[in-house]
This record gives C-alpha cells, structure tokens and sequence, in this order.
C-alpha cells in the first residue's frame, strides 16, 4: 500500500490527514480533468504540520484524492450534514457542485471496491496507531487535520473562519481539551469557530471516544493562513505554493503541543 504513509512516534498523539492527497488510483481518464479531481484537495497540509512528527506524534496520511475515495465520510454513505450541500463518500462533482466525471459515475460495486482498497485499509491502519498508543499511555488524542479554501459559497456563507474546532458538539473530546484549543485559536487575534459548519467528519465522531480515553478533535484551516488564495480559481494559478513562512504555523505548534500536554496529562 504504497499509497498509505505512516510515521509512528511514541507520543500519545496522531495526527491524521485524510485529505492531502492528489492520486487517482488509475482513474484519470474517467475524470472531467485531472485538476478537477485535485481541486478541492487540503494543500500542503502534511508539510504544513510536518513539525508534529518532531514532537513525537504519529502521522496518519494518504496519497489518494479525496475524489476517488473520502476517507473522512461515512463508509454506509450517510451524510454527515443532512439537509446541507456536502460531497458522498465517492465525490461526483467538486465543492463547488461542478461534475468530476466525464461519462459514468462510480456504481455500487466500484464503490464497494474503493472502499475495499483504499477506505478500510487507512482506517484499519488509523485505528491500529490509536490502539497502540492508548495501550501504551492509556489516552490519546486524534487530531484531524483539514483544510479548504476560505470561500467555497455553495458549502458556507461568506468567509469561513481561520480556525474551525471540530468535536461532535462537544461529544468527541473532553471539554477541556476543545477549550484549550479555542482558547489558543482565540488569542491569536484570528477568526475562529468551535462546531460551526464544521463539526468533525466521520473520523471525529467514529473514533472520539472520550470517556475510554481516545479525545479526537478536527481542525478545518482556511486556506489563506498559509497559502495565497486568487479570487478567482483557475488551471493557470490553482493550487499556490506553501507559504515558506506560514502566518498560523506558530499557532498551530501552540494546538499540537497543547493537545499532548493534555494527553499526557500535563
């Protein structure tokens, strides 16, 4: 599964990034253009938290685009926002309601065998690294790594917040924990929400298991911390390079080292 990267720490803390991916799995063809099945993709969000493997913590990513498979939905196809514009766990068209295919869209069975190859392997192997851990330290967190661009007008109003704090309404972690990480967005002086149009995915809510000691907790970054955002995306300036000096990096290192201290109960 060369598709599949894992870096195992031994810090109670995983790092997951479900979304950073741009590989499609040989379908390229069956795609309107390769650019819009990588369009909507989290850019650069495993350089982006690259630090957190200094730190000790386990990283969990996948090179397979979110348009071939979201390993952040749910693997029966439920919404994870009834009544809300959202993508299916096999995308047909990008954020913007654009189609990603170019003729046929993936029937029951081709989805049943992405979920086969691609979804169930990188969950077996996330829960494998947050057994481990939590063997080994008795809690751990989960932090879900997002990102997406600061307008996208058919999924939100306006400019989406810098900072979106992701816990099942509270339900994935300890209060504690959401509140020291608002708490560090909030000083920043950036723009932050907890649970606003972005709760957490499938991977918060499946495996935030507070009370037996597993506290994972999703944090949606817009993208224009770290990356220039054109007001108009096009084949021509889509996607800009990582920022080499990325204005929320430092408040990011504050999170991550905030949600070990918590795990190790400092």
């Amino acid at each position: 599964m060369d598709w599949l990267r894992i870096h195992r720490g031994d810090a109670p803390l995983v790092v997951a990034f479900p979304h950073g991916g741009t590989g499609l799995a040989g379908l390229d063809e069956q795609f309107v253009s390769p650019w819009h099945a990588q369009i909507d993709t989290d850019w650069w969000i495993a350089e982006l938290y690259a630090f957190a493997a200094d730190l000790g913590a386990t990283t969990v990513a996948t090179d397979i685009s979110r348009s071939v498979i979201d390993m952040n939905r749910d693997p029966s196809g439920a919404s994870l926002y009834p009544g809300q514009a959202t993508t299916e766990l096999c995308p047909t068209t990008t954020f913007d309601g654009d189609p990603l295919y170019r003729f046929g869209e993936p029937d029951e069975a081709e989805i049943t065998r992405r979920l086969h190859l691609y979804h169930r392997p990188y969950h077996e192997a996330l829960a494998a690294e947050l057994d481990r851990l939590k063997a080994r330290h008795g809690k751990v967190v989960l932090y879900d790594a997002h990102s997406i661009r600061s307008h996208v007008p058919r999924l939100f109003e306006g400019e989406l917040p810098q900072f979106n704090i992701g816990t099942n309404g509270g339900g994935a972690c300890a209060p504690e924990l959401e509140t020291i990480v608002a708490n560090i967005c909030a000083a920043s002086g950036e723009s932050h929400v907890v649970n606003g149009r972005f709760k957490g995915g499938w991977t918060t809510r499946h495996y935030g298991r507070p009370d037996d000691g597993v506290h994972a907790i999703q944090m949606e970054l817009a993208q224009r911390g770290y990356m220039a955002e054109p007001a108009e995306i096009t084949h021509a300036n889509w996607p800009f390079p990582l920022d080499p000096a990325p204005a929320i990096r430092p408040v990011l290192e504050q999170v991550i080292a905030a949600a070990l201290d918590f795990a190790k109960g400092l």
